[in-house]
């Protein structure tokens, strides 16, 4: 072989010697390698790839899991201390007395002193409320229709509004008497505001409690009546309800207002669930009232009827008072009475919710009950068994240190 077949044969084997590697590579990462419109001119070609012995693992012998060692049982529950927290608030409620002696310049036996906390409702541990809330009885001055679980038990006394109020206190146990004047609205009788204060007059002369005066809800009207009734009762600290600000807007807001201060009574500003409206009557009635003469109504919506809506809004305004808004450190009251609206108080229904002697109570107990966790420092109400139960329910909150409730812990074995 010439030279020109030396050269050709060191070629090859450079060919052989870059090939071989490149194959292998290939060949270890995929497996197999086609090659495609390749030719190779080389008198020897030669392939080396290398044997890959497998790695035998060695069989590790079978690892036996412990026993299983089951938990003891406890034998008691842990008792574990809880502390709440306390906190300081930058408010206090004001406090409204209701009712006046005759040491004050009025007659009454007993006076009602409401509001004055300074922690949300039955915060215990917080503070002591200086005040129990308080129950006024609802009675009216003329025969109306009432829910036969209603009438039962006020029946001997429908129109005469003197012994109904006694009945309610004797008997009922209310703190307070309320008399709506529903018959002084001009699309029912009209009554003239001097036959209304001469009803008030004997209201006041068959009971020694505090008597809260309730008008028809027209504000003219009740403008005129609240005037005389301010007169007649002069010194006697009774309460106005209601002053609107639609009685602001007929222009005899003012009117009303310096009559109760000039004969020392107290007013209820009724607002319709808006704290923002809330804020701006209490500010029409600074310019004539003194702070301890102005208790709010916020409105409540009976049970099943907006119930929640009622809650929320005693419970914002009670809270943004405490957090030191002055427009709002008012005693609250709830004419828990509405709970009579509802149908399902007082209508017959299926047998599953009889009796109905007993759901109309019920009903009108839950409302209360709800408003007075809110916060709420007074209730106009109407069921004698309703009545008896939410004094009963805030006697025993407010009696919670001296009690000796049964211990939690036992509550496995305990029997009631």
């Amino acid at each position: 072989m010439g030279v020109g077949g030396e050269r050709k044969r060191d070629e090859d084997a450079g060919a052989i010697i870059r090939l071989g590697p490149k194959l292998l590579e290939l060949l270890s990462k995929l497996g197999e390698i086609e090659l495609e419109d390749v030719e190779i001119n080389a008198e020897e070609l030669e392939i080396w790839i290398p044997t890959v012995i497998p790695q035998v693992i060695p069989a590790q012998p079978a690892i036996t899991a412990p026993p299983k060692v089951l938990p003891e049982k406890p034998t008691e529950i842990l008792a574990a201390e809880f502390k709440p927290l306390t906190q300081t608030y930058l408010g206090r409620i004001v406090e409204v007395k209701l009712g006046a002696t005759r040491a004050e310049g009025g007659s009454r036996g007993r006076i009602v002193k409401i509001g004055g906390e300074a922690a949300p409702s039955f915060y215990l541990w917080e503070e002591i409320p200086p005040n129990p809330p308080a129950i006024s009885a609802d009675v009216f001055d003329m025969e109306i229709s009432l829910p036969r679980a209603l009438r039962m038990h006020v029946q001997d006394v429908i129109g005469d509004p003197a012994a109904w109020a006694k009945l309610a206190v004797d008997r009922f146990g209310a703190d307070m008497i309320t008399v709506h004047l529903v018959s002084t609205d001009p699309l029912i009788k009209n009554t003239p505001p001097n036959e209304a204060a001469k009803t008030i007059e004997e209201v006041l002369q068959a009971v020694d409690v505090p008597v809260i005066v309730g008008g028809c809800g027209d504000p003219r009207k009740d403008a005129e009546v609240f005037k005389r009734v301010a007169e007649v009762a002069h010194g006697e600290r009774v309460m106005l309800s209601s002053l609107t600000l639609d009685m602001a807007e007929a222009g005899v807001l003012g009117d009303v207002a310096r009559a109760a201060r000039e004969h020392g009574h107290v007013v209820l500003a009724f607002t319709a669930m808006e704290l923002n409206k809330a804020k701006e009557l209490n500010r029409r009635l600074y310019e004539y009232l003194p702070r301890d003469s102005i208790v709010m109504d916020l409105t409540t919506a009976a049970l099943g009827y907006g119930l929640e809506y009622s809650f929320t809004i005693h419970e914002r305004a009670r809270l943004a008072a405490l957090g030191g808004d002055m427009e709002l450190q008012h005693p609250t009251s709830s004419g828990s009475t509405n709970a009579w609206a509802a149908r399902e108080a007082w209508m017959r229904l299926g047998p599953e919710w009889e009796p109905r002697e007993l759901r109309g109570p019920l009903w009108e107990t839950i409302t209360a009950l709800t408003l007075l966790l809110a916060g709420v420092d007074m209730f106009m109400m109407m069921h004698p068994a309703a009545i008896h139960t939410v004094k009963e329910v805030i006697k025993s909150l407010l009696n919670w240190r001296k009690s000796r409730p049964e211990n939690i812990a036992d509550w496995i074995t305990l029997k009631i």
